[in-house]
C-alpha cells in the first residue's frame, strides 16, 4: 500500500502534500473545502458520500490548471498546488473559475440522485508547510461571512491579527492559571439617593510584573481553551472572600458558557454558605444581549433568583437589545450601555435612548445603573433623569482593595 496515496480517490494524500511543499519554493496553494459536506453523508449515507468525493476529485482534475498537482488533504478538503508565477488577479481568476465550474456541474450518485456542491477556497503563496495553515485560516475567515467564495491570505488582515492575538493569549491565560495571577478588582457603584458606595462590581484582571490586563484582551482565548468557567469560579471565590467581612453588595459577570455548563447555582450557594453571605447581596450580570437568553437559560436564572440572587442585564441599549425580552424577563437591575452615558451631554440620540430606557425601567420596577460616569456634569444629568445608581471613573477606578 502506498502511504502517500489516498485509497479512495487514488490521488496523492496529505503526507505527500507536506513532503512536496517542503521540497519546492514559491508555490501557489489553493485549499479547497467542500461546503456542508456532512449534509451529503447525513442525507444519503457514507457510501454515497464516498462516491461524491470520487466524482469531485474527477471534476477538480478537469478544473485545475494543467501544470498543477492535486492532493486530498482530509475527508472533504483538497489542495491544488502550482509552481507557476501568478499575479493576484491570476490567482483570483483560477479560484473563481473552479467555483463557477462546480456551480454548473451536476454530480450523479445514482440514477435517482444528483447533487451540486459549492466550494470555499483559501489561497496562500510561499514556501513550506505553513502555507497550508495560512490557507486554512483564510477559509475560517471566509466562513465568518459567506460560503462558495475564495480569498487570498493576507497577513495584515484584522482576522489574521485576531487569530495571532488569540494564540498569544491562550498561552498567557494558561500561565496565569498555573501561576495564580488572575486577580479580582473592584469598582464602586454609588447609590444616587445617598451618594454613598452601596455596591461593587467584581472585575477580573491578569497581573504580570505589575501590569494589569483587562478581560477584553483574554476572554476570547479563555473561551477557546475551555477555561471561561474557571475564570468565573476564580472571581466567585475571591469576591466572596473579599466581601465576607463587609455589608456591601457586589456583582459578578457571568457568560452564556457559565450558564450552559450549569454550575453556577451549586457553586454560588456553596460559596454563600462558606463565607456566610446572603445571596440577596449578590447580583449576577448577564454579559450577553438579552435576545440570546434561551428558555433553558431563563429557567436557570429564575432558579437563581428564587434562591435570592439578583439578576442584572449588562450593556443594555446596544443595537441587538430586545425590549420585549426585557419585559418578559424583568431583571432586578439594568446597566445602560456605557457609550450612551459617555455621550449623554453631547449627543441627542444618546439622551433620547437613555430617557426611553429609564421610562421603561420605571414602569417595570427595574433599577438602573449608569456606567462610564466620568465627570460631575454627566453625574448631574444621570441624577436628573432619576437613574438610581452610578458607576465610573468619576467615583473610582477598579482596585484590588475596596475604597
Amino acid at each position: 500500500m502506498n502511504k502517500k496515496n489516498d485509497p479512495l480517490t487514488n490521488i496523492a494524500n496529505r503526507f505527500a502534500l507536506i513532503e512536496y511543499l517542503k521540497s519546492v519554493k514559491d508555490v501557489n496553494l489553493f485549499l479547497i473545502d467542500i461546503d456542508n459536506f456532512n449534509n451529503i453523508n447525513n442525507a444519503f449515507g457514507l457510501e454515497m458520500g464516498d462516491l461524491s468525493l470520487i466524482e469531485i476529485t474527477r471534476l477538480l482534475n478537469l478544473a485545475k490548471p494543467s501544470s498543477s498537482k492535486l492532493f486530498r488533504v482530509n475527508s472533504d478538503e483538497f489542495a491544488i498546488v502550482s509552481l507557476d508565477v501568478m499575479s493576484s488577479q491570476k490567482l483570483s481568476d483560477i479560484a473563481s473559475s473552479i467555483i463557477s465550474f462546480f456551480d454548473q456541474s451536476e454530480i450523479y450518485l445514482s440514477e435517482e440522485i444528483s447533487i451540486r456542491v459549492s466550494l470555499s477556497i483559501g489561497i496562500s503563496i510561499g514556501s513550506g508547510a505553513d502555507i497550508l495553515n495560512h490557507a486554512r485560516t483564510v477559509i475560517k475567515e471566509l466562513r465568518e461571512h459567506k460560503r462558495g467564495s475564495f480569498k487570498i491570505y493576507d497577513p495584515s488582515s484584522v482576522f489574521i491579527k485576531k487569530q495571532q492575538e488569540n494564540i498569544y493569549w491562550i498561552n498567557k491565560i494558561k500561565e496565569a492559571f498555573e501561576e495564580e495571577r488572575l486577580i479580582t478588582y473592584y469598582q464602586p457603584i454609588i447609590n444616587n439617593a445617598t451618594e454613598k458606595i452601596e455596591k461593587y462590581e467584581c472585575l477580573i484582571r491578569i497581573c504580570e510584573n505589575g501590569v494589569l490586563t483587562p478581560p477584553i484582551r483574554f476572554m476570547e482565548a479563555s473561551k477557546l481553551t475551555g477555561t471561561l468557567s474557571l475564570v468565573t469560579k476564580t472571581v466567585i471565590e475571591q469576591s466572596f472572600k473579599k466581601f465576607s467581612d463587609t455589608e456591601y453588595q457586589f456583582s459578578i459577570n457571568i457568560t452564556s458558557t457559565d450558564l450552559y455548563l450549569n454550575f453556577l447555582e451549586d457553586t454560588l450557594l456553596r460559596s454563600a454558605k462558606k463565607y456566610n453571605i446572603s445571596p440577596s447581596r449578590i447580583s449576577l450580570e448577564v454579559l450577553e444581549d438579552i435576545d440570546t437568553l434561551t428558555e433553558d437559560i431563563l429557567a436557570q436564572l429564575n432558579s437563581l433568583r428564587y434562591h435570592g440572587f439578583k439578576i442584572s442585564i449588562d450593556d443594555f441599549g446596544s443595537s441587538s437589545s430586545n425590549f420585549s425580552r426585557l419585559l418578559e424577563f424583568s431583571p432586578d437591575y439594568l446597566k445602560i450601555d456605557g457609550s450612551f452615558i459617555r455621550n449623554i451631554l453631547s449627543d441627542k440620540k444618546s439622551l433620547t435612548i437613555v430617557e426611553a430606557i429609564v421610562l421603561l425601567c420605571k414602569k417595570s420596577d427595574i433599577k438602573i445603573i449608569a456606567e462610564f460616569v466620568h465627570n460631575k456634569d454627566v453625574q448631574a444629568k444621570v441624577k436628573e433623569l432619576g437613574i438610581e445608581y452610578s458607576q465610573g471613573y468619576y467615583f473610582g477606578e477598579p482596585r484590588e482593595e475596596l475604597q
